[in-house]
């Protein structure tokens, strides 16, 4: 595709492609993904590719994603050969209910056993047709197409992905586990979509790991649906490691109810491009929400993260902290927003994004806002950009550490304050590994894969 297209012709095109497929694109699934494909669609064609304008996509250039040439498939491609032979799971020890997700579809040969009474584990398309009640009482709900054209854009071509539902006061023991594979010898365009329901009182804990199998030029466009009921626990860790030819734009938008209780954890290792969406709603009281970042970038990459917590009831807390390292021609965003409405009083609401710069030429943009229509509520937010301590590189090196041992020292204690966060031990673990590689440089960019695709 030509350099110069505009951001015009591309939103042709995108809808073009919908409708020439349309047929396709509504193939096995429900009348509740259909149903909010119209005005999904009517959204996007008002709103279109986010352009630079656009305040939330300030420091954030789609047009030059979108301009590359993409081929797209509208339906699951059945390999011969067996999936969890070649990919080999970077968390070994991790024990999960483990989904295979390829180029966005669910895995043919998916099994999962073992699952307490009640629980749901299946393709997104599947559970449109055989769950009717419990799906579309959720799904797309808490998405607001009317505002961000990546979720309109999702909205209208997605097909399949995962669901998971968990019924009433029932506790999973083992993590759900969602790992998105791109697996293709042309570039592609793909688009991913999950459901993921906790009702009240249960406790659920669902990894996301996003990975890439070949070294080719993949755009995919994700969107998350977290429900969490009242009383209900959920943890959401999301771990990104593609290629460098690799755009990920990802959208997660979490729901919560009274004295619910969600901690999130991205975690941005490698990729070409990504930009992170995470909106949060707390509509029950007493809610709590704890959402952590951590990116990594060198060379040219780009990684952006966007937060928008909104407190509609009173005595909700929320947690913010996002931690950058950036090096070489490294670029990266954070523009966050916590916005208190007027009937939530007694708000606990914070804020911080710190930032490391390993070179002259790396950039950050951080924005961080507050929008309060409350008076008795206490908010807080910061953001810092600079190089490591100085002081304390002297004081290791004097103890006889080597510089660059000193270095990563300073930038893993950095980034621990995120990752302590995650709750499963032996994920927790592995980041810690994973991230000690990427620090030295250690990780590859088809890191784990068994395929040798060449280039």
């Amino acid at each position: 595709m030509a350099e110069n297209t505009t951001v015009g012709q591309l939103k042709e095109m995108l809808v073009r492609l919908y409708h020439d497929n349309k047929t396709s694109i509504d193939a096995n699934v429900g009348e509740g993904i259909r149903s909010v494909r119209g005005k999904a669609l009517g959204d996007f064609e008002k709103l279109g590719i986010p352009t630079r304008k656009v305040e939330a996509y300030r420091y954030t250039n789609l047009e030059k994603v979108f301009a590359e040439d993409y081929n797209a498939e509208f339906s699951a491609e059945r390999f011969k050969v067996d999936l969890r032979e070649i990919f080999k799971c970077e968390i070994p020890e991790l024990d999960t209910h483990v989904v295979l997700v390829l180029n966005g579809f669910y895995y043919h040969d998916n099994k999962i056993t073992g699952l307490p009474e009640g629980v749901i584990i299946t393709s997104l398309a599947q559970a449109s047709v055989s769950h009717p009640g419990i799906f579309n009482a959720h799904y797309g709900k808490y998405v607001n197409t009317e505002e961000d054209s990546l979720a309109a854009l999702n909205s209208f071509f997605a097909q399949d992905g995962v669901f998971v539902y968990i019924p009433e006061h029932v506790k999973i023991d083992k993590p759900v586990q969602i790992i998105n594979l791109c697996f293709s010898y042309k570039n592609l365009r793909i688009t991913r979509r999950n459901l993921i329901v906790a009702e009240k009182g249960s406790e659920l804990h669902v990894i996301v790991c996003d990975h890439t199998l070949c070294r080719r030029k993949y755009l995919s466009n994700s969107l998350t649906e977290i429900y969490t009921g009242a009383n209900a626990k959920t943890e959401y860790s999301k771990v990104q490691n593609e290629n460098n030819l690799s755009a990920q734009l990802s959208n997660t938008y979490i729901h919560q109810e009274a004295d619910s209780k969600v901690v999130s954890n991205i975690l941005s290792l490698h990729g070409g491009f990504i930009r992170n969406n995470i909106f949060v709603k707390l509509n029950g009281e007493r809610a709590e929400n704890h959402t952590y970042g951590l990116f990594i970038s060198d060379s040219n990459q780009h990684i952006s993260n966007y937060t928008s917590v909104l407190h509609a009831k009173p005595y909700c807390n929320s947690n913010q902290l996002f931690k950058g390292i950036l090096s070489e021609n490294a670029t990266g965003a954070f523009n966050g927003k916590i916005y208190v409405g007027k009937d939530a009083q007694k708000t606990l609401a914070y804020q911080k994004n710190n930032n490391i710069l390993l070179s002259p030429s790396a950039r950050m943009n951080s924005k961080p806002q507050l929008e309060i229509y409350a008076d008795d509520v206490k908010c807080s937010h910061g953001a810092t950009a600079g190089q490591l301590d100085e002081d304390a590189l002297f004081y290791l090196r004097s103890r006889g550490i080597r510089e660059a041992e000193a270095r990563f020292l300073l930038m893993y204690a950095f980034a621990n304050d995120v990752i302590s966060n995650i709750g499963t031990r032996h994920l927790r673990d592995r980041i810690i590994d994973l991230v000690d590689k990427r620090l030295r440089g250690k990780l590859s960019k088809c890191n784990e894969c068994e395929i040798h695709c060449g280039n």
